[in-house]
């Protein structure tokens, strides 16, 4: 028997739970407080859609931290294969990067987004854009439209309504309040994939905000004395620091400051190079030569990585090739804050764990069920965030549809 199913939220975790609910003959409304779907979506594909990564599977489910047994489950079933099957299903073809990472051929989302959505519409599927929920009371919700209340009910909900980061297009974390009413426990929402904020002297500020910190390596001791580590690229920013390498490390970083206040890394600015090696590079001095025309002759070290070496360290701790050496390979820098949520990619945080059942339904609402990055979970960019949202949308769905026929 076909039944009405509402839901709230028309990101891509969403959308994938209205095609498997639809898949299965119910009728499915999707909601939306903004007037298209997927917006930020789209702007993740501004520059290059990073669709999934192709990495073997062990290594892919460790990126969701100590979220990934519980994620395993719904990534098993839409893995980056299944992901990449679905979208070579809408007419798009996918391309492997040489970083492993997972882009369309064009690399842009629109296309992709557009035979969705085509596909969703042509199966039945009706969208209510324009449409924020704020409240529900069982599996009646509550829009605002235009500044009226409209009022729907279903025989089931999913609710897809994203985290906090980027409110402009939509995840503005509002249903935190509505759902916490229902006495749903939520993690509290924080930045994921965030820039941070360190204490600069006037002099990097001025002189070298904005500059990159190219082949370069962090890393990071976690409590259990073990030690992350990573090269990459970022951004010496006027207070503090952006890039895909801060990024990476943001977990880390952000858990540290929370528990203490600050947090630190260890920089090294030449990771291809062993601390063997740099002595004796640096053993080929000339008299009467500047240090800054030393550190550049013998191993191209100038401008913010020079800068940023004269911040961290006195005179007396570079004076010969051996302390210098270690030095370079270990320049700590320490932050105290995360970037704003408004600001960052994504966010870590949302609904809890122990507040869904193994088919993200609600323990407390039987038939309203929950996906994407509404959920308590997190992951690094690479195409990890998106694989989640689809893969849990799916989840989300299918328990709906389960969950409809068990009480039909």
């Amino acid at each position: 028997m076909q039944k009405t199913v509402i839901v709230v939220g028309a990101g891509p975790a969403g959308l994938m739970a209205a095609e498997s609910i639809c898949a299965a003959g119910h009728q499915v409304h999707v909601y939306d407080a903004k007037p298209s779907a997927c917006r930020k979506f789209l702007l993740a594909g501004v520059g290059g859609m990073n669709i999934t990564h192709s990495e073997a599977y062990p290594d892919f489910i460790s990126r969701y931290y100590d979220k990934a047994d519980w994620l395993d489950d719904a990534i098993r079933q839409f893995d980056a294969d299944a992901l990449c099957d679905w979208i070579h299903g809408l007419d798009i073809e996918t391309f492997v990067g040489s970083s492993g990472r997972v882009f369309p051929k064009d690399m842009k989302a629109a296309p992709l987004l557009r035979n969705w959505l085509k596909r969703l519409r042509e199966s039945g599927v009706e969208f209510h854009m324009r449409h924020k929920m704020v409240a529900m009371e069982n599996k009646q919700i509550t829009f605002d439209h235009n500044d009226e209340q409209v009022i729907a009910n279903a025989d089931a909900v999913v609710l897809a309504m994203g985290g906090a980061s980027w409110p402009k297009l939509g995840s503005d974390g509002a249903w935190q309040a509505v759902l916490s009413r229902s006495g749903i426990a939520i993690e509290p929402l924080q930045s994921a994939n965030c820039g941070f904020y360190s204490e600069w002297s006037d002099h990097l500020k001025t002189k070298f905000a904005g500059y990159p910190l190219k082949g370069i390596a962090f890393s990071f001791t976690l409590n259990d004395g073990g030690v992350v580590s990573k090269k990459g690229e970022c951004i010496l920013t006027q207070d503090g620091m952006e890039g895909s390498l801060i990024y990476a490390f943001s977990k880390y970083i952000r858990d540290e400051i929370n528990e203490s206040g600050t947090a630190s890394l260890l920089i090294d600015f030449l990771p291809l190079q062993s601390t063997e090696q740099l002595i004796k590079k640096l053993g080929k001095t000339k008299p009467k030569e500047s240090f800054s025309k030393y550190l550049k002759r013998t191993l191209g070290i100038s401008g913010v990585k020079n800068a940023l070496l004269h911040e961290t360290f006195q005179k007396e701790d570079m004076q010969t090739p051996e302390s210098l050496a270690r030095c370079l390979k270990a320049v700590p820098v320490s932050f105290y804050k995360t970037k704003p949520i408004e600001e960052v990619i994504s966010s870590a945080g949302g609904v809890c764990q122990n507040s869904v059942n193994d088919q993200l339904m609600l323990q407390t609402i039987p038939g309203v069920f929950c996906a994407g990055e509404m959920l308590d979970w997190e992951a690094p960019t690479g195409g990890y965030l998106l694989t989640a949202c689809f893969a849990t949308g799916r989840l989300a769905g299918q328990g709906v549809c389960r969950w409809l026929a068990d009480t039909n």
